[in-house]
């Protein structure tokens, strides 16, 4: 039976749609059922319902935010933006709209913040360091395997970390990485180098997988020497 799958899939389809046909992951879990992914379509959707109530919640809160109102409430807005953020990047469906109405009701917020800071140097330098790093946040949070695997219910297990990002294209692996430090990468890298290993010897590896390693063990090379220096 053909399986009809999303153009946009979330994270529940986005998944099962990573381990299907995939050798890097156990046999068992690379046919996808009709039924299953059924089930992820629904949690899916349940899933974008519930962030466009919440959303549409924070939005109201934000606009009715008064000039003077008090700086806890301000940061923990700025705060709820920034999660929900995360929570666009892993939805099913295009969320461009709705990350790019994010990041303006930030920018109001950080305006505001900003000015109750002016005239105080250390406090702007803050600042803008920042929204330097919410940027680069952003930025990573454009690849789907960086927002599953930061996302507080990530579909990918702790034992599916390595076939996953083995199966990633070079961008998607160059922004995974970003995550993780030279202690969490040398265990990503010795669990990868074992799955390849047992797959050479049913004599099933993917060539991309082998490049993902080599460029894995790179970054933990590079990663070590920068915490060296």
């Amino acid at each position: 039976m053909s399986l009809i799958v999303s153009q946009l899939p979330g994270r529940y389809e986005r998944h099962l749609l990573r381990k299907r046909n995939n050798h890097l992951f156990p046999e068992a879990e690379r046919d996808i059922t009709p039924q299953a992914l059924l089930e992820a379509q629904r949690l899916d959707h349940e899933e974008l319902v519930e962030f466009i109530t919440g959303f549409r919640a924070l939005v109201q809160r934000t606009m009715q935010l008064k000039p003077n109102e008090e700086s806890e409430v301000i940061l923990e807005i700025k705060e709820q933006l920034d999660m929900t953020y995360e929570q666009a990047s892993v939805l099913a469906d295009d969320q461009t709209e709705t990350k790019e109405a994010i990041s303006k009701l930030t920018q109001v917020i950080m305006n505001t913040i900003r000015s109750n800071a002016a005239g105080d140097p250390l406090a702007l330098d803050e600042l803008k360091q920042e929204q330097e790093a919410r940027a680069s946040h952003y930025t990573l949070l454009q690849f789907p395997v960086v927002a599953d695997l930061l996302h507080p219910e990530s579909p990918i297990l702790e034992h599916e970390l390595a076939p996953a990002l083995l199966s990633e294209d070079q961008q998607g692996l160059q922004a995974a990485m970003e995550l993780f430090d030279s202690t969490q990468l040398q265990i990503i890298c010795e669990d990868a180098s074992e799955l390849l290993r047992r797959l050479e010897v049913e004599g099933s590896v993917p060539e991309q997988a082998k490049q993902r390693l080599i460029e894995i063990g790179t970054r933990l090379t590079e990663s070590a020497a920068g915490a060296i220096n």
